[in-house]
């Protein structure tokens, strides 16, 4: 077999990439629709990554934010996308570029992406500090982002099913490590 010089695994999860980007800015525009609702994976060492230093310190590695009841200020740009989340009833503002994303899913469809991080490292090489270097957006005219109206007053405290943060850092808990599930085990068998 040739050797695959156009690089079709990039372009295809960069097209995959493309759905979340679109399935965020229908979001901005009409809200979540019926039971919809999003996690999201991504890496929090990735460059253009901007979260505050206390979620950086709690989520070194990996973060997963939950896009359903408690958000605000959505806005969509071409390589990345911002929101407003409360972690344990702090309010914080993340940017998130798309290249970062490991995982979407939403259960209300069961609906899931999943990026291998391996074949960007592999492509670009891993840089000095151990963080896996993205591809660079390309250079170009980036327009004003789409914005969710902004709720009036901050949100009420999250509900335990609503928590808009998750980690696969098993020491964040007092519980032993959890073992690594495919979601494919919780899907309906047809």
């Amino acid at each position: 077999m040739g050797q695959d010089l156009i690089r079709y695994d990039i372009l295809a999860q960069d097209a995959l990439r493309g759905v979340i980007r679109k399935v965020l800015n229908e979001v901005i525009k009409t809200g979540l629709p019926g039971e919809h609702h999003f996690f999201i994976t991504f890496l929090t060492s990735a460059p253009g990554v901007r979260i505050s230093s206390r979620l950086r310190e709690k989520y070194p590695e990996l973060m997963t934010i939950v896009i359903q009841h408690q958000y605000w200020d959505l806005a969509v740009t071409d390589t990345t996308f911002e929101v407003g989340l409360s972690f344990s009833d702090i309010p914080e503002r993340l940017l998130i570029p798309f290249a970062a994303i490991r995982g979407f899913y939403d259960p209300a469809v069961n609906f899931e992406l999943e990026f291998d991080v391996r074949d960007v490292e592999a492509a670009n090489g891993s840089t000095d500090d151990g963080s896996v270097p993205l591809p660079a957006p390309a250079l170009q005219q980036v327009p004003k982002p789409q914005r969710a109206a902004a709720p009036s007053k901050l949100p009420a405290k999250p509900r335990k099913e609503d928590a808009a943060e998750k980690t696969d850092n098993p020491a964040a808990t007092d519980k032993k490590p959890a073992d690594v599930v495919s979601l494919d085990a919780f899907r309906k068998k047809t």
